[in-house]
């Protein structure tokens, strides 16, 4: 049996959790600057607003860290991996009760999926709306970034085997990345040549490799820094110590984004070049929003984060992932407002409320007694070190 993991190594990062609420209003504020029509209107507003779906790369970056990590702890100190059987089941029993809940509630009550059919409640039940054009249904819009996540869920220990190997070198950080990127690049490449859809395969795994990958080799770094073995690492824990400094270059390229080099502000497909800049813009601001929290020492600044708060926020973000969209869409019912109209602040904050209220219910109705029953592995109790050794996952599905 596997001897406990120390705390300090793989210890949880609550001041991630108001990263993941940063990552869930970002979306919020995204699909409201749809709704009202703001993306692609005149004005500074639109472009930050459309741009705002890069709370999908910190998610992505964060997913990537903090599932990676316990097999990037359990190599690095001879120790047998994460079993993958249960973290598959605490994977599912996190992600789809709450899913499954927000499903049955948008296909029978938002009148515009009346028209859903057999096919469509499969496709959604199963996470599987994404391999076929157009069949994300009213409502669960924002699902495709969560089937991709657990795409990334299913493939994560096959992945962790082929990044790590069987050898400790201080090089499998960088590689480790490269890699990812090297994926990203190579599916973009191939929509470049036309081989693949612009308006399809962007939804799928490979397109957003790098941003996992990113990760990662973040997550190995963190752990060869704590186990003694990543001196050449050493900087990231220096510019921990300097998050005001990251946060400047993650708006910094937040704001290039919002230029038109990323694309279309609406549903045109933008073009391979326009897709990879937007993919390389949006991992620099992911890594450089969470790299403070993550690395370097605590400080007054990282506090701010670290609050009663910004922890239950980020205990509900999940369902406000989930439900936003819902009441988005509700909101446009009941007003019976026409598409593409409304006041955008006006909108985001009851917006904001309405999920929030939704991800409560969500969370200790649903959330909090599948968690419990999840942390039980089928047959049996788990050990003090398997206890010990659980990780909670900071992402937009955890």
């Amino acid at each position: 049996m596997s001897a406990p993991i120390p705390d300090q190594v793989l210890r949880r990062l609550p001041a991630l959790d108001a990263v993941r609420v940063i990552g869930a209003l970002a979306v919020v504020g995204h699909h409201v600057g749809f709704a009202t029509g703001r993306n692609t209107g005149e004005g500074g507003a639109g472009a930050w607003l459309s741009r705002l779906d890069v709370g999908v790369a910190v998610f992505f970056v964060l997913s990537g860290f903090l599932l990676f990590r316990p097999y990037a702890y359990a190599h690095a100190t001879y120790q047998r991996r994460p079993a993958t059987g249960r973290y598959l089941w605490r994977r599912a029993t996190r992600i789809l009760p709450a899913y499954w809940v927000a499903v049955v509630i948008c296909l029978l009550v938002l009148p515009q999926n009346r028209d859903a059919s057999t096919a469509d409640w499969v496709r959604h039940a199963t996470l599987t709306q994404i391999y076929q054009h157009g069949q994300l249904k009213h409502g669960l819009s924002q699902t495709w970034s969560l089937a991709t996540e657990v795409t990334f869920y299913l493939l994560l220990p096959v992945l962790a085997a082929l990044a790590l190997g069987r050898r400790r070198d201080a090089d499998r950080v960088l590689r480790i990345g490269l890699a990812a990127l090297a994926v990203t690049a190579g599916w973009v490449a191939l929509m470049a040549a036309g081989l693949l859809s612009l308006g399809l395969q962007t939804m799928w795994l490979p397109s957003y490799a790098g941003w996992f990958g990113a990760g990662m080799a973040l997550a190995a770094a963190h752990v060869a820094l704590r186990t003694g073995g990543g001196e050449r690492w050493r900087w990231l824990d220096e510019l921990g110590r300097a998050p005001l400094a990251c946060w400047a270059v993650a708006l910094g390229a937040l704001a290039v984004a919002t230029t038109p080099v990323t694309g279309p502000r609406d549903l045109a497909e933008p073009t391979a070049a326009e897709f990879a800049t937007k993919l390389l813009l949006y991992l620099v601001v992911a890594v450089m929003l969470i790299v403070p929290i993550a690395f370097g020492p605590a400080t007054r600044t990282k506090g701010l984060f670290d609050t009663i708060l910004g922890r239950w926020l980020g205990r509900v973000s999940y369902g406000l992932f989930l439900w936003h969209p819902f009441v988005l869409e509700t909101i446009y019912v009941l007003d019976d407002r026409p598409d593409f109209t409304g006041d955008p602040l006006s909108t985001f904050l009851l917006t904001a409320a309405g999920g929030l209220v939704l991800a409560a219910i969500s969370y200790y109705a649903v959330e909090r007694p599948f968690q419990r029953w999840g942390g039980q592995w089928p047959g049996r109790r788990r050990s003090t070190s398997d206890s010990q050794s659980a990780v909670p996952a900071v992402t937009a599905a955890s």
